[in-house]
């Protein structure tokens, strides 16, 4: 049994385990009103009312063990009533707060899928890469579709001379180049420059059609 109160206490409370702490907070209530039904018979002598008579003896007329034990249990079960009510409370407040976290993870949850359904479309794939070129080098390959080159992307890319200017003004320089591999974004580095072959990169570009 300890094993799985434990077991429970690790998946954090249950709507159940609230629905049971109920039912032993009534069924306590149902056992207090009870004892106190036991005092009002005797003569409605109630928690406080007087045992002994004028004189100091035991009253006659009610029945004084049944009377101190209906009195001892009220006290015990009020106590173990008070206990119950903090464990309920303190049982939704963790209830409430497992609700909560569920559906921040439920609202995040798109947040984080977002970028991968809404990519940005490519406006030019790469269809050869001369090994050795600055775009070897930089880890282009053949079949990257490129969403970023520098300053151009997606949104303003008119024709392949927007490219040829970013490429001219930026000899020696590193560009920041984004392209789609595999359905994943994939960021590199590529500094255009003169090496053996044509050009300052070193691969071919091709227009993507939309």
């Amino acid at each position: 049994k300890m094993t799985e109160e434990k077991n429970n206490k690790n998946l954090g409370i249950t709507v159940e385990d609230v629905q049971n702490l109920i039912k032993k907070k009534d069924e306590i209530e149902e056992q207090i009103k009870a004892y106190y039904d036991v005092l009002e018979d005797q003569k409605g002598v109630g928690m406080e009312g007087p045992l002994v008579d004028e004189e100091g003896y035991p009253r006659a007329d009610v029945d004084v063990y049944q009377v101190r034990t209906a009195r001892h249990n009220i006290s015990c079960l009020q106590n173990d009533h008070k206990v119950l009510m903090l464990q309920i409370e303190e049982a939704l407040h963790q209830l409430h707060e497992q609700e909560r976290a569920k559906r921040d993870k439920a609202e995040v949850r798109p947040e984080a899928r977002e970028p991968e359904n809404s990519l940005p479309q490519p406006f030019a794939r790469v269809d050869t890469v001369t090994p050795g070129s600055p775009a070897s080098m930089a880890g282009i390959h053949v079949g990257d579709e490129i969403i970023e080159f520098g300053t151009v992307n997606s949104v303003n890319f008119q024709n392949f001379q927007n490219i040829a200017t970013v490429v001219q003004h930026s000899e020696g320089k590193p560009l920041s180049i984004t392209v789609l591999r595999n359905g994943q974004k994939v960021h590199l580095g590529l500094t255009p420059q003169r090496w053996s072959g044509r050009g300052l990169l070193g691969c071919n570009i091709l227009p993507v059609r939309r």
